[in-house]
């Protein structure tokens, strides 16, 4: 059966762009007769505040969507994700790495071969990890390419595709191949919140049996680094669907970031859900 999801971070309150994907989610799941999910991406403890949270019930609520209950929170379940980054780890798929952000920054910029290999700086070598490790540095797993390369064969690693049902920011459709070298070696756990992004997004499509990833096309190459995962794993691959981002009167698109307008001010200045889901092309959730 068809499912999909709308996965909010709590850091803030919703505005037009986070109403568009939301409904688009929605609409998709209704058209098809599927599930639709709501998740709460709360991972980062310095950013995300319950607040937001009821906040963003709130507001969809308002919207005239709904979802299935319970709602995750990931916040409950790190022993999840710690479960997923031990098994990666005693297959030899990641390295620590004790480098700190500036330091990475300062190698890209003295990197003489381009980027690349600055975001893939390798493991330490093991006398000085030990030396790090007894110190009680903070540290970070890395996803090893060259390891991850060597576990899939290379049939697998060069023939590695995922679907994409709506459009990439560059009009990319069909059947994509995967670049799995797109991003290097990408963090999958960090001291602060003891798992990243792609890993615990990963985690959550394939245990909540999502289908079709529903989301704006500034993730959409995330998709690259989530199905390589997604292989490394075992874990299903769920057909993409990236939409367009929506944009402000001056050609920027919405972000939390800029203070756009949130869907609180939209209803303290008068407007109705309905007049909203007009404007953004969703006159009827029929």
């Amino acid at each position: 059966m068809f499912a999909t999801r709308f996965a909010p971070s709590p850091t803030g309150r919703l505005h037009r762009g986070h109403t568009f994907s939301a409904l688009t989610a929605w609409t998709a799941a209704r058209e098809a007769g599927g599930r639709f999910l709501l998740r709460i991406e709360d991972i980062d403890p310095t950013r995300c505040r319950p607040e937001h949270e009821e906040a963003i019930l709130e507001d969809l609520a308002w919207l005239g969507l709904d979802w299935e209950t319970p709602v995750r929170r990931q916040s409950d379940h790190h022993s999840d994700y710690a479960a997923a980054i031990e098994d990666l780890a005693s297959r030899d798929l990641l390295y620590r790495c004790f480098r700190t952000r500036k330091e990475i920054l300062d190698a890209i910029g003295d990197a003489p071969h381009g980027v690349m290999e600055a975001v893939r700086p390798g493991p330490h070598a093991p006398a000085e990890e030990a030396r790090l490790l007894e110190e009680g540095r903070p540290f970070a797993w890395r996803l090893s390419l060259d390891r991850a390369r060597a576990t899939l064969g290379e049939a697998a690693w060069t023939g590695l595709t995922f679907t994409e049902e709506g459009e990439g920011p560059g009009g990319e459709r069909g059947l994509l191949p995967v670049r799995p070298d797109a991003a290097g070696d990408v963090v999958l756990a960090r001291k602060d919140t003891g798992v990243a992004y792609h890993l615990a997004v990963a985690h959550d499509d394939a245990l909540q049996g999502i289908t079709h990833v529903v989301r704006g096309q500034d993730l959409f190459e995330a998709a690259h680094v989530q199905r390589l995962i997604q292989a490394l794993m075992g874990w299903p691959a769920p057909t993409y669907r990236h939409h367009r981002l929506l944009t402000g009167p001056d050609g920027r698109r919405y972000a939390k970031r800029d203070r756009s307008v949130t869907l609180a001010e939209l209803r303290a200045g008068g407007m109705t859900a309905r007049a909203l889901r007009a404007e953004l092309g969703f006159a009827s959730l029929g």
